[in-house]
Order: structure tokens, then sequence, then C-alpha cells
């Protein structure tokens, strides 16, 4: 509420001797005007939206129960080994009992996952015979490793949406797998250490 201030008793005569008059100010009482601004806030608060939780959107199989898993033929799947320290390795197949088609990949650079994943893609569609789906019979098994990090099956799963790839799966480790993976991050680490 505004009011004047009319404490001054002064008249409107002019001339020596004469005291001039106090101004006339108002005073704004701002007491109403805090309620307004928290039931404002309130208001605005209440009405607002919180922001959603990002969570990572995987599309999960149907829970039907079926005899028959599913199946991919050898020579369309590429397998994906993440190890400790950043390190990933792979085999196109079934993995040898030598070992000899078990390589090593990076994230990025030279021999990147990426570049490993465009080339598979690229022999499966040159197999195909289906026009429609080229890549019908090209599946990525992703198993991370004991030691790998959260960060990792991420940027994998990143490498999946940024090359299209319509069917991966995580599985986990064999254990000659786990072996093959934890020999191979050995001898890396001592490699870098020389």
């Amino acid at each position: 509420m505004a009011e004047l201030d009319t404490s001054s008793g002064g008249g409107h005569k002019k001339g020596p001797g004469v005291k001039k008059g106090k101004k006339l100010s108002t005073r704004v009482d701002l007491t109403p005007m805090v309620d307004l601004g928290f039931l404002l806030i309130t208001f605005f608060i209440f009405t607002t939206t919180m922001s959603q939780p990002t969570a990572l959107k995987l599309f999960l199989p149907d829970d039907k129960i079926t005899d028959e898993p599913n199946k991919a033929k050898e020579s369309g799947v590429l397998t994906i080994l993440m190890g400790a320290d950043n390190h990933i390795y792979y085999y196109e197949g079934q993995l040898k009992s030598d070992g000899s088609n078990f390589l090593s990949a990076s994230y990025n650079g030279e021999n990147s996952i990426r570049d490993v994943i465009l080339k598979k893609k690229a022999d499966v569609r040159s197999r195909s015979r289906d026009a429609e789906n080229p890549y019908k019979d090209f599946v990525v098994v992703i198993k991370p490793g004991v030691e790998c990090n959260y960060k990792n099956v991420i940027d994998i799963l990143d490498e999946m949406a940024i090359n299209v790839v319509k069917k991966y799966a995580l599985v986990d480790i064999s254990d000659g797998e786990a072996q093959l993976v934890k020999i191979s991050d050995a001898s890396s680490q001592t490699s870098a250490s020389n």
C-alpha cells in the first residue's frame, strides 16, 4: 500500500525568514509483494517438471520361452571382448583353439573397433544374397571382462548405435576367453612398460 507522508506543517509562503516546507514523499509498503513473490516461486516449483534421469535404452527380447535359441551364421558373427585399461579384443566366427584369430583393437586411432565393425559389415554385405536386408546375418556379441569398466561398455554400445548395428548382444564371458584376455592384458602391460 502506498501512503503519503504529511508530517510537515509548513505553509506556502515565500520570502526571507520563512522556512521551506518539506516535499511530500511516498513510501511503498513491500510486505504484500514478498508474499506474492513466495506464492509465485511455489507455484513455479510445483508446476515445472523436474529433469528426468537419463538412462540407456535397451531393447530386450520378449519373455516367451523358446526351445530353440537364436542362431546366427558363423560367418556373420563378430565377438568383442573387453579387458582392463581400455583394451579391446575381437575375433570373427568361432574362436580357434590356437587363438590365431584372437586380435586386438583400440577405441580410436589406428585399428579402431569402428574400423573392424565397418569391415565386418562390408564383408557380410558382400556375401549376402538378400537384397532387402543384406545385414540380416550380421551379429555382434559383446563380452565385457571382469576388469572392464562401465565406461568401456557404454562406449561399445555407442559404437553399435554409430555404426547402425541392428543385432548385438551383451553376453557373459567364458572362462577360456577370460583367461585369454587376462594373458593379453598382462602381455600388453609388460610391452608398454618396456
